[in-house]
């Protein structure tokens, strides 16, 4: 008799959990979405998409990744796209930029992502962030990523660091719509605008004059107008 008395309790309490989810305003849709790595832990990498490897969980179809052959190399791609008129190998990037441009540890849109160690301690590699998706992940612009030329947009990177301070990224293999299995060290981002009490910026830091102007402030002195010389007058005959 108790275990029947049980069994009606157990059945009641089912109806009325049916019944309190039907009396819910809207429909439940659980999609791969709710189980992306805005809520994952520190440290860890967010799932692949599940219905089409060729998107990402956050993505659809007009917003998805995207890359295209183009024979161009990170740095020279970095330099047009984005405000940083950095030259000179990726690696050196970082340090070319004190002084010239503000250097974040975290994204801005407009900034160029420096990864350290790409191939070795000599190379790295730049990339301009499109947009800023979650505290944790951003889209970047790049070219050259596999060492192949290619240009990559729209091009989902993710911060993996266990502190979440950005020191550590993944980024994701548009071929193949899967995550890299390499994480990489970053050195920091820099730009979009000028350093800290530089209102220019050199447009070749190869230039000395130009890095001396950027160097100075922004009360410049007006050139002394040009000496207007007269005609003389020439007597006609």
């Amino acid at each position: 008799m108790v275990i029947a008395d049980l069994g009606r309790c157990a059945v009641a309490l089912g109806l009325c959990s049916l019944l309190a989810a039907c009396g819910a305003t809207g429909d439940i849709v659980v999609s791969s979405s709710d189980f992306s790595h805005a809520h994952a832990e520190r440290g860890t990498t967010p799932p692949s998409p599940t219905e089409d490897p060729r998107l990402f969980p956050d993505d659809d179809r007009s917003s998805a990744p995207s890359w295209s052959a183009g024979g161009v190399q990170c740095v020279p791609y970095a330099r047009e796209h984005s405000s940083v008129a950095l030259r000179g190998d990726a690696y050196t990037w970082w340090d070319k930029a004190a002084g010239l441009y503000q250097r974040s540890p975290t994204p801005q849109e407009g900034a160029v992502l420096v990864i350290a160690g790409y191939a070795g301690s000599h190379r790295a590699h730049v990339a301009v962030v499109r947009r800023l998706i979650t505290p944790r992940e951003i889209r970047i612009d790049h070219a050259n990523w596999l060492n192949d030329g290619a240009i990559y947009v729209n091009d989902p990177v993710v911060d993996v660091s266990p502190d979440n301070d950005w020191s550590q990224v993944k980024v994701w293999n548009i071929r193949s719509g899967t995550w890299g299995t390499k994480t990489y060290a970053v050195r920091g981002f820099i730009g979009p605008g000028p350093a800290a009490g530089q209102p220019l910026v050199s447009a070749n830091d190869g230039d000395p004059i130009a890095r001396q102007i950027a160097a100075t402030s922004t009360d410049l002195a007006l050139p002394p107008a040009p000496t207007v010389l007269s005609r003389r007058t020439r007597a006609v005959p």
